[in-house]
């Protein structure tokens, strides 16, 4: 059965950020930034560089572009995090993702520069992350695009359901290509 745009678009649906947050699922967000960086190089290392050009969907990033993306997006997760920590809501620079996703390094560059990267920054993240207290897990950033204030707790979920949610797009496709 041919699966659909929005399937593929979202295959593990839509990040959803639950109304009561336990500790426990806290650290499985966590474990989750820790192991994007080894899962993401075990997935991706032995493909082509055709494979590698190959989209996730019609119209959608190649693997390479998602790669890089998912490197970038996170640092700027990083930096919306040290933000949040030291100043008092500060209002955080939205980046044009798709336009990043255009530039020369994006459609270029070799994978293992962003997979070098991500495990290099998701180290520093993840020991960031586990040394917070309750009370640093409440303060925010406010994000330009709705005037949205949103939590260092809320920026851990969204991270973590970003990093699955684009490796979940590349392993579909891997999948469906039978590679």
């Amino acid at each position: 059965m041919e699966e659909s745009i929005k399937e593929l678009q979202y295959p593990i649906g839509k990040n959803k950020y639950p109304e009561i947050v336990s500790k426990e699922l806290v650290e499985g967000w966590i474990s989750d930034l820790e192991n994007l960086p080894f899962k993401l190089r075990n997935l991706v290392e032995g493909l082509s560089e055709e494979q590698l050009e190959e989209p996730y969907r019609p119209g959608g990033w190649t693997v390479r572009q998602l790669v890089h993306h998912i490197a970038d997006s996170h640092h700027h997760s990083y930096t919306r995090f040290k933000w949040a920590l030291s100043e008092n809501k500060p209002l955080i620079k939205a980046y044009e993702e798709k336009e990043w996703s255009k530039l020369f390094d994006a459609n270029t560059a070799p994978i293992e520069l962003s997979l070098t990267y991500l495990s290099a920054l998701h180290a520093k993240l993840v020991y960031l992350l586990r040394g917070l207290s309750p009370e640093e897990l409440k303060k925010s950033y406010m994000h330009p695009e709705g005037n949205v204030e949103v939590s260092v707790l809320e920026n851990i979920s969204k991270y973590a359901w970003h990093g699955n949610h684009h490796y979940a797009h590349i392993k579909g496709l891997i999948e469906r290509k039978g590679w």
